[in-house]
């Protein structure tokens, strides 16, 4: 396919066949090709664009480098596996932890930039190895344990930040979410952060309206009377403007509590690989290492310029099980959504603009969504908990992990919460099972095999969303 940019008509251009799926390398007619990369965008929206929020980057910048993201992800995987590359939520508590040691926003980035590097290089390594490496290092009760310290992690920034702001509009938005995951099928379920989101917005401004302002904690910590939503920025930000860009800065202690996230990006990069292989028939384990590459390229770019780093997002895997479409076109005519919205900084005003009960509500279901797919990670890779080789260093490490422990190696050097949760569940699980006898030592399930990526059967009918 060369770079991927030769598209075959599928069919008559309208719909795909009956039992047939739109590949990689067909696409439907322009007009609803259009109209499915719109909705791509729209799919990330509620995920991709909490998260700069949250971390205090430029939802504009976030936005604008999604695009690009997506462009090289699609160039260096030459149209082969498609995707949309939208801001990783698993940093969100890594840069709650930069910020709280006195770290700025370039320290913050600089930290990503690492990672990503990371990333790239692990890229590299599977790409010339075989995926079956990542199976020694990282097995499904190593992986499943990270990811889930890192979600629940992030449970005191939801109690102790946002849900305070405004607790019935909280409540509310949780509520509502819930029943948007629920109830509501197909492509509305994919999208519930994102009306979860659109229905506080609305909320906050009639609570506003009605009752006028809230005495509460503010956004900057202190308790006044202040307005839910505050759109005075909005009206003062124009419709065109190029994003502000910075650079990084690099800090010993925020790369170590950020490089653990590498592993939850490996995961979720592995599970996007391993469902699009199983809904459109096509072996695609000898691009693992492409993919990952490609994402931890695309992170470095996107961080180097004061960015999130990117990662594959499930929203969007729900939207091609749900159309059936699998064409890269659809995620190009996407990338360009993307950077028209990353140049309206009245569009990022708008985001930035959400209420912290708003924040709150969403948090609570979402963070538990990153945790609670560790636990899948599990249940797919069919982990024994009870075999104490996985139950003492998961234990260990995920109380670390949500607890926030530390440990002082020197004075001016700690080793705490995520990244000492999970120095503990890798060293942990690889020091034990070295010394296990042989009746412990029961192989587990790679993250390759089928299931066990965190994806499973329900992705094809869309019905049940999970967190990017």
């Amino acid at each position: 396919m060369g770079l991927g940019l030769g598209w075959k008509l599928h069919g008559d251009g309208r719909a795909p066949a009956p039992g047939a799926v739109v590949r990689p390398d067909e696409r439907l007619s322009w007009g609803r090709t259009v109209g499915l990369g719109a909705q791509h965008v729209v799919a990330m929206f509620g995920a991709s664009f909490v998260a700069p929020v949250l971390m205090g980057l430029n939802p504009n910048l976030a936005i604008f480098m999604s695009g690009v993201a997506t462009a090289l992800f699609l160039v260096v995987t030459r149209g082969r596996v498609p995707s949309y590359l939208g801001s990783s939520l698993s940093f969100v508590g890594v840069a709650a932890a930069i910020r709280a040691s006195g770290g700025s926003t370039a320290d913050v980035t600089g930290a990503l930039l690492v990672t990503a590097a990371l990333l790239l290089v692990v890229g590299l390594v599977v790409k010339a190895l075989g995926a079956r490496v990542i199976h020694a290092v990282l097995p499904p009760a190593v992986t499943g344990a990270v990811v889930m310290l890192i979600g629940f992690n992030l449970a005191p920034v939801t109690a102790g930040t946002y849900w305070p702001q405004d607790q019935w509009t909280a409540l509310a938005v949780m509520l509502f979410t819930g029943f948007a995951l629920v109830v509501l099928r197909g492509f509305w379920s994919r999208i519930a952060i994102f009306l979860g989101l659109v229905f506080g917005y609305l909320l906050s401004w009639v609570l506003d309206r009605v009752f006028g302002k809230i005495h509460s904690v503010s956004a900057s910590g202190q308790v006044t009377d202040h307005w839910r939503l505050d759109l005075s920025a909005v009206s003062h930000a124009s419709w065109f403007g190029f994003p502000h860009l910075h650079g990084p800065a690099f800090s010993g202690s925020a790369v170590l509590v950020a490089l653990p996230v590498v592993i939850a990006l490996i995961a979720e990069n592995t599970g996007h690989v391993k469902a699009v292989s199983q809904m459109t028939d096509t072996d695609l384990d000898d691009s693992l290492g492409t993919v990952i590459a490609a994402d931890g390229a695309a992170a470095i770019i996107s961080t180097a310029v004061g960015g999130p780093a990117t990662t594959t997002y499930a929203e969007n895997i729900g939207v091609m099980a749900a159309t059936r479409v699998y064409s890269t076109a659809a995620y190009w005519c996407a990338a360009g959504f993307a950077l028209l919205f990353g140049l309206c900084p009245k569009f990022g005003a708008v985001v930035a603009a959400v209420p912290g009960g708003v924040l709150g509500g969403i948090t609570v279901v979402l963070y538990g969504m990153i945790g609670m797919l560790g636990a899948q990670i599990w249940v797919r890779g069919k982990v024994d908990l009870s075999n104490p080789i996985h139950l003492a260093p998961i234990a260990a490490g995920i109380i670390i992990g949500v607890g926030g422990v530390s440990l002082d190696i020197t004075k001016n050097f700690q080793l705490g919460g995520i990244a000492l949760g999970t120095l503990v569940v890798i060293t942990g699980y690889h020091f034990l099972r070295w010394l296990a006898p042989r009746h412990l030592k029961a192989e587990t399930r790679p993250l390759l095999d089928e299931g066990t990526s965190g994806y499973d059967a329900d992705a094809r009918t869309a019905d049940r969303p999970e967190a990017s």
